[in-house]
């Protein structure tokens, strides 16, 4: 006996046949803008809440000054504020601290206009502990609203001075690419890059260090920054019957080009380039579609000399960059030893 479809109680079936022309086209464009609306409406709610967490410290502040108040009557703060809105949490006497500090580092216009008053609470208390300076905090908070790192992933590039290294690679682009695509590239790659989350010691070879990249590929990409994005390792090419492989091969999806990656386990020679030149070529002719840009060339090497380095990219007329890689942060012997195991901060944690 053939089973009835079972329809939900009090609904009609649906057919999917016989949908009215163009109904699909337009779906897709209502979920798309219910979709910006509950963006729009989660960005309106988090500035208020910024807002109002800024009017709360700047309230404190002033009643300290001017009032008298003494730093006991946060926690009355707290204590008054819990009770009048239980479902509401914040209203910790560590986070009335915090609101207390937040207004302190900023004022009303820069809450209002600038990238911190659109970041979630969580973002902003990072960029308060954990950075001094005025100029600092806004361009982590900028660089946060534009690639929407995460309270994590800004924590790593505070932790790992991204900014800081951006845009301090050696590099011809200035010479070789487009002004407007130059700029972009040269904010693309950074020096030193930071590849301590490899747990490989600073000896490594470069093929050890190839791998470790792809078996840690989602920091890998962190660091390397926005936009790039992964094709293979120890990618083949045939060139006129010979076999050549390239060790780390991207594509760029705002630069809009391949990025090829080259790794040398020690200092950097001008004899390098020539390499890493063929390579582009290879890529430019072999892999590269007409409405992609032309590839850039990255070497990453344990150290260089800059003067070295500028002088050996000076009569180069393909795009690329050297940087120096840092496989771990050096630790003095005596506190290497002293260091807990992993077995025993597991023991501690089960102790507790």
């Amino acid at each position: 006996m053939k089973k009835s479809k079972i329809e939900p109680s009090g609904e009609l079936p649906i057919s999917l046949e016989n949908q009215p022309e163009g109904y699909s086209e337009w779906l897709i464009d209502l979920k798309k803008r219910i979709q910006s609306a509950q963006q729009r409406s989660a960005l309106a709610v988090n500035r208020e809440l910024i807002l109002l967490y800024w009017q709360i410290g700047r309230e404190i502040l002033v009643r300290q000054d001017k009032a008298g108040w003494g730093a006991k009557v946060i926690e009355r703060i707290a204590h008054d504020l819990r009770n009048a809105f239980p479902e509401m949490k914040g209203f910790s006497r560590a986070n009335l601290m915090y609101m207390r500090a937040f207004a302190e580092a900023w004022n009303e216009d820069q809450i209002v206009q600038q990238a911190v008053g659109h970041l979630p609470w969580g973002h902003n208390l990072v960029l308060l502990t954990k950075l001094k300076s005025e100029q600092e905090r806004l361009s982590y908070a900028q660089g946060a609203l534009e690639n929407g790192w995460s309270r994590n992933v800004l924590t790593i590039h505070i932790e790992s001075r991204l900014l800081e290294r951006t845009g301090k690679a050696v590099t011809n682009f200035e010479k070789t690419l487009p002004k407007a695509q130059s700029d972009l590239a040269i904010e693309s790659l950074k020096d030193p890059y930071k590849f301590d989350f490899l747990g490989i010691g600073s000896e490594a070879a470069e093929k050890e260090i190839e791998t470790a990249m792809v078996t840690h590929i989602t920091q890998f990409l962190i660091e390397l920054g926005a936009g790039f994005a992964y094709v293979g390792r120890q990618v083949h090419l045939e060139v006129g019957g010979d076999d050549f492989f390239i060790d780390l091969l991207f594509y760029h999806l705002k630069l809009r080009c391949y990025v090829v990656i080259e790794i040398k386990a020690g200092k950097f020679k001008p004899e390098h380039l020539g390499q890493l030149g063929f390579y582009l070529t290879a890529i430019d002719k072999e892999v590269k579609s007409a409405q992609d840009n032309p590839s850039i060339g990255l070497l990453l090497c344990k150290s260089k000399n800059k003067v070295v380095a500028e002088y050996a990219l000076g009569d180069k007329t393909q795009p690329m960059g050297i940087a120096e890689y840092k496989l771990e942060d050096a630790l003095p012997e005596d506190l290497k030893t002293s260091l807990p195991t992993i077995e025993q901060i597991e023991k501690e944690l089960e102790g507790k």
